[in-house]
């Protein structure tokens, strides 16, 4: 990383993970919590969200708030926000992680309501979280929006019709909400973590080696150092 993170880099932060039980989502919980956040973690398994909250719980000595949800459920979105006002008053990190792959297409043979499905997730829900959140973001002294992009969002390729198509619309509206950040105490970014050791890869990569790809683990510190406070990036895509 560019610059040295401190073990309470996150201290007393608010954060909440969309995709959090597993990949780069469950990572990122455990490393927020380990440099002091409070972590909000949004799944739709209940049972992995409390697994992973036991072992927060181990390396902070504090426990996660777990949020069961279907991302899709857009007006459940909306009711996330009111809560965190009503219990903190604000929301000082925005992850916006969880996404789906669909299926490797050629185009014209996307099954419709699949296409309707990973627009849903990895694009729209992610509108409803800026939406919802926005106003919790400003009250922060220093709010952070990161979204996770891919390489095909910017890179043509064969066959990754929605996911690709959806990841480019992302990049566009969370550029488009930064320009409207500018002069406020909110940044909001983009990440692509590259090739990573998760379920999705595997499912888009069947014949590849696991052991090639690097961990979660690897990635996780760009997303803290476009978490800090002293963050001055805004409209930025970072590739890890």
């Amino acid at each position: 990383m560019a610059i040295s993170i401190s073990d309470e880099a996150l201290d007393g932060r608010i954060a909440l993970i969309t995709g959090a039980s597993r990949g780069i989502g469950r990572a990122l919980a455990l490393r927020f919590a380990e440099l002091g956040a409070h972590v909000i973690l949004v799944a739709r398994t209940q049972g992995a969200l409390e697994e992973l909250d036991d072992e927060i719980v181990k390396i902070s000595g504090q426990s996660a708030t777990l949020l069961p949800l279907d991302l899709t459920d857009f007006d459940a979105i909306d009711r996330m926000g009111a809560a965190i006002y009503e219990r903190w008053g604000k929301l000082d990190i925005l992850v916006g992680n969880a996404g789906i792959l669909g299926s490797l297409n050629p185009m014209a043979q996307m099954d419709p309501k699949l296409w309707n499905q990973v627009m849903a997730i990895n694009l729209t829900a992610n509108w409803r979280l800026i939406r919802s959140c926005d106003p919790l973001l400003r009250q922060s002294d220093a709010g952070r929006a990161i979204f996770v992009t891919s390489t095909v969002g910017a890179e043509a390729r064969a066959y990754w019709s929605a996911y690709s198509v959806s990841k480019a619309a992302l990049e566009m509206m969370v550029r488009t909400y930064a320009a409207e950040l500018q002069k406020t105490d909110v940044c909001a970014n983009l990440i692509n973590p590259g090739a990573t050791r998760t379920n999705m890869r595997a499912k888009a990569m069947p014949g590849e080696n696991p052991e090639n790809v690097k961990t979660a683990d690897a990635v996780v510190d760009y997303f803290v150092e476009l978490a800090l406070p002293s963050c001055t990036q805004n409209g930025a895509l970072i590739s890890c």
